[in-house]
């Protein structure tokens, strides 16, 4: 699913971002150029990304 309209950016790619060492919404920023434009997606990656972020740490804690 689109997150960022402006900037063609999805989920997975944000998901795939975090999966690749991503940890913050700043170098999200930085890395996809998500919320640059209009900024209306800026709630929506920040889930997408917490959410993310959340189930790698959880895979790696049993793992």
């Amino acid at each position: 699913m689109y997150v960022c309209i402006c900037k063609g950016i999805t989920d997975q790619d944000i998901r795939d971002a975090v999966d690749n060492g991503l940890e913050t919404f700043k170098v999200l920023k930085e890395e996809l150029a998500v919320s640059s434009q209009c900024g209306s997606c800026v709630s929506h990656a920040k889930q997408i990304l917490n959410e993310q972020l959340a189930a790698t740490a959880t895979y790696y804690k049993v793992a």
